[in-house]
């Protein structure tokens, strides 16, 4: 039976060549990104762990591949002119919580499950009743610099008011209405109000686990980061007169992506074995907090540094007001929120006649492309 010490050594072995492998670069000790970072070479560093997503969503979506095509458009059946967006919430167990999981597999970057809270939509094309995009709202993180600060928190304050903030981990939109900057369109759905009403339908009256205190269902602001450096949707769009998205900062860089290809099991098993979970709320339940926890535990005990979680790979940081009052409300100055209210109608009216007509007139590269194009697994025997 192998001792801990060789357990030790080759994960630690495994660790240091996945991350070469990625292109992650080990100088001195310490993970560091490649010199002349391009937004494709950020893309090559996260293939891995998407290719690893793709790989463990094969059992359960293969077959399925051809019925989940058939909601995505070719180019042929799409009519700018005629395009009818409709929110639809994703519901447990229904098609559209299929087709919101084998969407977001070809995402550029590895798109997680969502922490605690979650409230996903599908945006479809009424003219077609095909896929436009994707909304994928969870849980925050606790503690964002950027975001805390432009709020104005203190500490009791944003324990008090996290609730009333959500984090959009998914946000985009499919080819080929990609192509027609829908991805502006979906950026705008986020503020829309009927985001803001289901979320009041599913929260408004719950009891929170850890401090027994009833939700008020007030939707206050969402955050976001862009998903490749900095983001030419969010920044600078605007409904009218009014700028949807305010840029904040940057994250630190640090985070799990590059441990998730595979070697997050073989991390986790190491971790059961031979560390220790955090001491932490008895409510929260026994083991480790999360997967940061689990690599964070791991690495100084296969010998090296828990730093190791700072990838380098920094993303935009963006606020989505949702009310005139939004940093008053959440800094508990003002009981009562004023919230700004969107229409999807309204709000796909502007799109079409600032973005989506201008665009569909004088660049036809939508019309090319084909669902095929999507396609992650080949059919059995061919």
């Amino acid at each position: 039976m192998a001792t801990m010490q060789q357990t030790a050594a080759e994960l630690r072995e495994r660790v240091e060549c996945s991350l070469r492998e990625q292109g992650f670069q080990i100088l001195d000790g310490a993970v560091t990104l490649p010199p002349e970072l391009s937004k494709d070479s950020l893309r090559r560093l996260h293939a891995t762990a998407v290719e690893h997503r793709k790989d463990r969503a094969k059992g359960g979506l293969h077959r399925k591949e051809p019925m989940l095509l058939g909601h995505l458009a070719s180019g042929c059946e799409i009519s700018p002119s005629e395009m009818a967006p409709r929110l639809v919430e994703v519901l447990p167990g229904t098609i559209e919580e299929l087709l919101f999981r084998y969407a977001s597999l070809h995402w550029s970057i590895p798109v997680s499950s969502g922490y605690g809270r979650r409230l996903r939509f599908i945006v479809v094309d009424d003219y077609n009743d095909k896929l436009i995009g994707l909304i994928g709202l969870g849980d925050p993180v606790y503690s964002l610099g950027a975001r805390d600060q432009w709020i104005g928190w203190n500490a009791p304050n944003r324990q008090a008011h996290l609730r009333n903030v959500m984090d959009a981990f998914v946000l985009g939109a499919v080819p080929p209405y990609s192509l027609l900057l829908g991805g502006k369109l979906i950026a705008m759905l986020l503020t829309s109000e009927t985001v803001s009403k289901a979320f009041r339908k599913k929260y408004g009256g719950s009891v929170s686990r850890i401090r027994q205190k009833t939700h008020d269902g007030n939707l206050a602001l969402i955050t976001t980061t862009s998903a490749l450096g900095r983001s030419s949707i969010y920044n600078r769009l605007r409904f009218h007169d009014e700028l949807l998205f305010q840029s904040v900062g940057y994250t630190k860089g640090s985070g799990e992506f590059h441990f998730t290809n595979g070697l997050y099991g073989a991390i986790s098993e190491f971790a059961q074995q031979h560390s220790t979970p955090t001491e932490k709320q008895a409510s929260w339940g026994n083991g480790f907090r999360n997967r940061r926890e689990v690599i964070k535990k791991s690495l100084p005990a296969i010998g090296l540094s828990s730093r190791w979680l700072y990838h380098g790979v920094k993303r935009e940081i963006f606020v989505v007001p949702l009310a005139h009052n939004t940093r008053e409300f959440l800094r508990g100055e003002e009981s009562a929120l004023k919230p700004i209210t969107h229409s999807e109608g309204a709000i796909f009216d502007y799109f079409r006649e600032r973005w989506l007509l201008p665009r569909a007139s004088r660049d036809q590269r939508f019309k090319d492309w084909t669902r095929d194009d999507w396609m992650l697994w080949q059919e059995e025997g061919g």
